[in-house]
């Protein structure tokens, strides 16, 4: 299934293609984010593709918030009880979920609170399902709207990078990317802190 999606994808490589197939990655339907922006942004940089790779990363990132609203919506509708139900499910195994998956996205979730939309986006393991706890605890739409954003926005600037120094070479990019994640996620906690620092230290 891949690889008619894939050869389809590289055959209709466009805006609107790339935020397509982010919003399903970004939604509860598993599919690698490393196999859409590197490609796209690889022929961004090509001067006949027609195409712009910040405008590849717009439009990914605007993907990206469409699939996690889905998520969003869905768990704030449904609650707890039929979204835990639909994840042990013949469909929700299918789409490879199960209750672990989503109770480890909710207790992330947890105990990291809001932000942990924006840090939650960077970490492979998390990142399709952190959006599903944030709708169970019904988190402030604006709130969750730029958290996921920004999350995403970091994420795809780092596939789009990728892409462009590592075309074509599919281990070497889900490698970067993992390793860049960490880093990431490091970089959020500084940021948070520096956040948290500046909101608590004594003001003269």
């Amino acid at each position: 299934m891949y690889d008619q999606v894939i050869n389809w994808y590289n055959a209709n490589l466009n805006y609107g293609t790339v935020a397509l197939l982010m919003a399903v990655e970004s939604s509860f339907i598993p599919f690698p984010s490393e196999l859409v922006v590197p490609p796209a942004a690889y022929k961004a940089m090509q001067p006949e593709s027609g195409l712009n790779i910040v405008f590849i990363v717009l439009f990914a990132t605007l993907g990206a918030l469409a699939g996690a609203f889905i998520n969003y919506f869905l768990a704030k509708l449904l609650g707890r009880p039929i979204v835990y139900k639909f994840a042990d499910s013949r469909l929700g195994h299918f789409l490879l979920l199960d209750s672990g998956k989503v109770t480890n996205a909710e207790r992330f979730f947890l105990e990291h609170g809001a932000v942990s939309t924006l840090v939650g986006r960077l970490i492979p393991a998390i990142r399709q399902l952190i959006s599903i706890p944030a709708g169970l605890s019904k988190m402030k739409l604006w709130a969750f709207t730029l958290y996921t954003a920004i999350g995403a926005l970091f994420w795809n600037i780092i596939l789009a990078v990728l892409g462009y120094i590592a075309h074509g070479q599919k281990d070497l990019i889900q490698a970067y990317s993992h390793e860049l994640s960490i880093g990431l996620v490091g970089l959020g906690v500084l940021f948070i802190g520096y956040m948290t620092w500046c909101a608590l230290k004594p003001k003269k």
